[in-house]
């Protein structure tokens, strides 16, 4: 573990932890936290931000791009925004030499699930609406802007769209029934979270919804036909087993997935570029697979239809 890591865990535990403990979600001073701590990166030399779309903010390079990356954000499908993981994207779209969308989705509890699948169908169909080859796509996203990722690779297999490249999910959050067995040998491991927190953050998006909807929970669904993944996660988190299991299940569906387990890093470590090692470094690898995976058209795969 370096020490810009160790460094970034005491900060969270001191700062961020307490306030998961708390029986209430208190929305408004997450947003206002999170806008009042954002420290967004320059523009990457060689890349215009172009923040005119109301439902998102681009990032695009001068030259011919390689890949385009639809990126969605965590924040527990209730708070953050493109502007907050700027640390990510434009590293994503330097080290790949990509185009990004990061989507600006609706948020619970004013929008409850589907709302935020909606948004993330609607912008990916949208790419390809704009002659964006869905072979040089990748999806990618954080926590529960990673389990949505694989959620709209679902729904997209499931209603016949032809399916990106690839997805890179970090830290996804993929079982809103919060199930894992890590919820609870990762308790007061993990320098981030409570695990009592993500049933109060599951049932605030899910509404009324079923927590098992594979939609909602994508790790109950169906994973054959799917992209191959790649999947990061640090050692110490609650969200481990949510990692863990979709690796396990997507291989025995046939779908390549790469896990990488970084030891002693916090929740999300990748939004810490370019000041923690690690965050460099997994950045770096997960650039890598995407350019691997949109350079192979062996990677195509026909789309699976079924019903939910």
């Amino acid at each position: 573990m370096s020490w810009q890591s160790a460094l970034a865990c005491w900060l969270l535990r001191k700062r961020v932890r307490p306030h998961t403990a708390k029986p209430e979600i208190d929305v408004e001073l997450a947003r206002a936290y999170a806008s009042r701590r954002i420290w967004s990166p320059g523009v990457p030399r060689g890349w215009r931000l172009d923040t005119r779309d109301e439902s998102g903010e681009w990032l695009i390079p001068d030259a011919p791009r390689r890949a385009t990356i639809l990126y969605l954000h965590g924040g527990g499908y209730y708070f953050c925004s493109p502007r907050s993981h700027r640390a990510i994207t434009f590293a994503l779209a330097s080290r790949a030499n990509a185009a990004v969308f990061s989507l600006d989705y609706r948020l619970a509890p004013e929008h409850r699930f589907p709302a935020a699948l909606d948004d993330s169908v609607a912008a990916y169909r949208r790419l390809l609406a704009d002659g964006v080859d869905a072979q040089s796509i990748a999806l990618a996203g954080d926590s529960a802007g990673g389990g949505l990722a694989l959620a709209t690779l679902l729904a997209l297999r499931d209603a016949g769209d032809p399916l990106p490249a690839a997805a890179v999910l970090f830290s996804p959050w993929t079982d809103l029934t919060c199930s894992g067995e890590s919820m609870r040998t990762n308790e007061g491991r993990d320098p981030m979270y409570h695990a009592s927190v993500f049933p109060r953050v599951a049932a605030q998006y899910l509404g009324q919804a079923d927590a098992h909807h594979p939609y909602a929970s994508p790790l109950f669904g169906r994973f054959e036909g799917l992209p191959p993944l790649l999947i990061q996660a640090g050692d110490t988190e609650l969200l481990l087993d949510d990692c863990t299991r979709v690796a396990k299940k997507a291989r025995a569906a046939g779908v390549r997935a790469e896990l990488e387990i970084w030891p002693g890093v916090p929740h999300i470590f990748q939004i810490w570029a370019p000041f923690m090692p690690e965050a460099n470094r997994a950045l770096a690898q997960a650039a890598a697979f995407i350019v691997a995976m949109t350079s192979s058209r062996e990677n195509q795969r026909p789309p699976i239809t079924s019903i939910v």
